[in-house]
């Protein structure tokens, strides 16, 4: 037995599935979590000293790379002046100065200690600035573990069979709308069937939690435009797309203003953050100034700051970061798609900036009905050919695949030729 099977079998005894979290079950690929003991740059070691080229990058925010100097050397000096204070400090007012001084239309910001907060904190103040009821979502996007979010929701709620979860209530969910993504008509008739209901619409503005599904053009326009048209707020949820597809996020990216954005542990370098924000009259609606309530002891921890102050320093000092993540990105998922079609492989893939993955169907994949159509018995044969070779995947067909600043073109090209040798095996590639 491995340590890192020993590891797991101890953990189940005492954590639900042996993990903290869904989506480091490797049950849905038929294997148990590698337990992992250590990672630098672009790659991570377990617990049995095996070495992996890490696509997972802590689900996003190691943009930089594991253990970056920077990151790592501020940590340790915020770590020397205490863990945490429950008090108000200079670092989390530079977070908020950097965030507001570079993210369009936010003007005001609120640190939380996760994504699933800060989502779940931006639709309590359009509610509240609004007055109204009713959040429309998009089937397969996912916005965290709050109760009134857990309708229809993708990544590990795909991966694991489950539509919706046990213990929500009804009436939670009863003011929650689901629309198709990438089908803005699906907004508008549900906008003509509950007129001035509507409080906000909340999009992962490119899906990263079905796969990774980028926008239709003209969608996120049209979502705009049905905002403003409905008095709603439209809230970007970029706690994937934040600070990774360019220092502005997705509104830069794709030229489109949100109301709302949320954030999540990219702001903290891979520590356990999250942040919303957004117009000054929204968020002059939250407490201590407004009737919204939201707090948090820990909110703005001091070393979270510092470590996510140190990565957005070096990625607002170095833009050309973001050009060459975006080219590589661009690149390598471009080879991946001529290796496939070259293959004629049953799968496709679909990508976003640094983000990827690939699709075990030949249906083209722009919404959560079409991702459901995925092979996921094929996406376990391609992970355990992958992790065979030292390529830590994501246990799950509906993930993405994260490339950061660390990963050279060498070891990229080497992914290829582990993915040719799947692609191109008789008994496992061929379509």
């Amino acid at each position: 037995m491995t340590k890192s099977e020993e590891l797991y079998e101890r953990a189940c005894k005492v954590m639900p599935g042996g993990v903290n979290s869904p989506v480091r079950a490797f049950g849905s690929v038929g294997q148990t979590p590698r337990m992992i003991a250590s990672a630098d740059g672009a790659y991570m070691t377990d617990e049995d000293g095996n070495r992996y080229l890490d696509f997972v990058g802590s689900w996003g925010p190691m943009i930089l790379g594991h253990n970056h100097p920077a990151v790592r050397e501020a940590v340790i000096k915020a770590c020397g002046d205490g863990l945490s204070f429950g008090a108000a400090t200079a670092r989390e007012v530079e977070m908020a100065e950097l965030i507001c001084g570079s993210v369009p239309n936010v003007e005001m910001v609120r640190m939380v200690n996760s994504g699933t907060e800060a989502v779940m904190s931006a639709i309590r103040a359009a509610r509240g600035f609004t007055g109204r009821d009713r959040i429309v979502k998009f089937t397969g996007c996912y916005h965290g573990h709050s109760d009134a979010l857990l309708v229809q929701a993708g990544s590990g709620v795909m991966t694991a069979g489950i539509p919706d979860s046990a213990g929500v209530p009804e009436g939670c969910t009863r003011d929650t709308l689901s629309a198709v993504y990438n089908d803005a008509e699906s907004v508008r008739n549900l906008f003509e069937a509950f007129p001035e209901e509507i409080a906000a619409v909340i999009v992962e503005p490119a899906a990263a939690n079905m796969g990774v599904v980028p926008p239709r053009a003209g969608f996120l326009e049209s979502l705009r435009k049905l905002c403003t048209e409905h008095g709603a707020l439209l809230i970007f949820d970029e706690v994937i797309t934040g600070f990774r597809l360019g220092f502005a996020g997705a509104q830069g990216y794709f030229g489109v203003d949100a109301d709302l954005v949320t954030f999540g542990k990219i702001i903290g370098a891979g520590m356990p953050v999250g942040a919303y924000g957004g117009r000054r009259e929204i968020m002059q609606k939250v407490a201590p100034l407004g009737p919204v309530y939201q707090a948090g002891t820990l909110s703005g921890n001091p070393v979270a700051m510092a470590a996510g102050l140190a990565q957005l320093t070096i990625l607002r000092e170095h833009p050309e970061i973001y050009t060459q993540l975006n080219e590589t990105g661009d690149w390598f998922f471009g080879e991946a798609a001529k290796l496939l079609a070259a293959a004629g492989a049953k799968a496709q893939v679909s990508s976003c900036g640094s983000l990827g993955c690939i699709f075990f169907t030949e249906t083209p994949v722009v919404n959560y009905a079409a991702a459901k159509t995925s092979d996921t018995a094929r996406y376990t044969e391609y992970f355990r050919h992958m992790l065979s070779h030292g390529i830590y995947l994501a246990p799950s067909q509906f993930e993405a695949m994260f490339l950061s600043a660390a990963h050279r073109r060498e070891e990229l090209q080497r992914t290829l030729d582990v993915m040719q040798e799947f692609f191109f095996s008789d008994s496992r590639g061929m379509g």
